[in-house]
């Protein structure tokens, strides 16, 4: 599995972890996902024979939350 970490701009209210959380528990290859939220923060374990790490970043942007930085891994 490989993992990445998105530093969002902000997240503005519980909602936005629900928001982000329900989308990727029903997208293919995702593994697990834990949205910080006081941090605006959103980790990511994925396959990335199933979704890249890129198309994890273009989902949480087209979900309303820009990204200011990320860090992937690949164990």
């Amino acid at each position: 599995m490989a993992k990445a970490e998105f530093q969002l701009e902000t997240l503005t209210c519980p909602t936005c972890v629900k928001k982000i959380e329900n989308t990727f528990s029903k997208t293919d290859g995702v593994g697990s996902t834990k949205v910080l939220f006081n941090s605006s923060k959103v980790k990511i374990e994925f396959d990335d024979s199933q979704i890249s790490s890129e198309q994890v970043k273009d989902t949480i942007v087209k979900l309303g939350f820009p990204v200011l930085k990320s860090k992937f891994s690949k164990d």
